[in-house]
């Protein structure tokens, strides 16, 4: 239990860190104030502030905030100053008196009043980040994991893909309009199948060719089969490859997570399905214990990276939604106010942020009721 708790606060802590900090630092390069750089949520555990910032670990570790000076615009520049100063004192009332001697004011002007694309900027940054940890995590994973590339197998008696003409060693390349680099695509996209055509693009012995078919359903496993089994090329990648399939593999993540998403909002998905941070926690031990149990310590590290990347890539995706409170929220606005060329009435934003919050932690309060629930039963 400790060492999934450990490995969910690491895993879970650099994913957010790397969001917030994007916010941060793009923030501070184009002169906006920050009030308080957090990591979790709730009662604050240990502060302290740096060059006007208070800097926050918060209770529960279920997200993180960078807070700008006048984020939600609703209330005037001499009112956002002092609410600023106060949470200032707070944040230093428990600070030895030389260090709230040497505190340096926040440099740096209001989020308000900062150009409309420096604030789009500063909030899509956070999500970029995720993307480019993923990238950096992935290109760790893809240089010490190597790849498992779309080659057949072998191709069961009977099935579909052996009437079309499928080969053991042929290259899978495109399955409709997706590009297919891994052979764990053909796996989810096999999985998600409901007799729906398929037309697969391959290689074999260098020459292209195309087949259709339709996957056949088993009524003993109650899905659909295309008809291969196992992928039959795994490959160690050399420096320039490492760069090429790591990209790949934040694009697989990226795709799986709008797939989980349209499964989502189709009801395909249940909500004993969905999880969140304590259902997060227990996959992450688990995933951990099964690799090391049946490959290795240095496996169930992979299997954790594989982890945060998978996480981090979601995080991105799901901030970039256009929800209230979102980030993608706040960028819808900012893009209208690029539109329209003014912004839109700052109490209305401030508003339906608020509203688009309460909405969020009331979910976030359901979810991890179910994760409760899931584990009592």
């Amino acid at each position: 239990m400790i060492r999934t708790i450990i490995l969910f606060l690491i895993i879970f802590g650099v994913v957010v860190i790397s969001h917030e900090f994007g916010h941060f630092i793009i923030a501070r390069k184009n002169g906006i104030r920050v009030l308080e750089f957090a990591v979790g949520m709730g009662p604050t555990l240990f502060s302290f502030v740096k060059n006007g910032t208070k800097y926050s670990l918060k209770l529960l570790p279920i997200g993180g905030a960078c807070m700008f000076d006048g984020e939600d615009g609703i209330v005037s520049q001499e009112e956002e100053g002092g609410i600023r100063r106060r949470a200032m004192a707070e944040a230093e009332s428990s600070l030895p008196g030389d260090v709230q001697a040497n505190r340096i004011e926040a440099e740096g002007i209001a989020f308000t009043e900062a150009g409309v694309w420096k604030r789009i900027a500063a909030v899509f940054a956070g999500p970029f980040f995720n993307f480019i940890l993923a990238f950096v995590v992935a290109l760790i994973l893809t240089a010490f994991s190597g790849v498992d590339l779309p080659v057949i197998g072998q191709v069961s008696e009977g099935s579909a893909a052996m009437e079309a003409g499928l080969q053991p060693g042929d290259v899978i390349t495109r399955i409709n309009h997706e590009n297919i680099h891994f052979y764990r695509e053909v796996v989810v996209i096999s999985s998600l199948n409901k007799g729906e055509p398929l037309e697969i693009h391959y290689k074999r012995d260098g020459q292209k060719g195309v087949v259709n078919l339709i996957p056949r359903y088993d009524e003993e496993a109650g899905r659909h089969y295309i008809g291969f089994v196992g992928a039959g090329k795994y490959l160690k990648c050399n420096p320039l490859q490492v760069f090429q399939y790591g990209f790949y593999e934040v694009g697989y993540y990226v795709k799986t997570t709008y797939k989980s998403l349209g499964m989502l909002l189709s009801g395909q998905v249940t909500k004993d399905e969905v999880s969140g941070p304590i259902g997060i926690a227990q996959f992450v031990g688990e995933s951990y214990d099964h690799a090391e149990k049946n490959y290795g310590t240095s496996s169930a590290v992979l299997t954790m990276l594989e982890i945060m990347v998978l996480l981090s890539v979601n995080l991105g995706i799901l901030n970039l939604l256009p929800l209230p409170a979102l980030d993608g929220g706040r960028l819808l606005f900012m893009l209208v106010e690029v539109v329209r060329g003014k912004p839109i009435a700052p109490e209305k934003e401030g508003m339906i942020h608020f509203a688009g919050l309460v909405v969020f932690m009331v979910l976030m309060v359901f979810i991890m009721y179910n994760d409760i629930m899931k584990l009592v039963h």
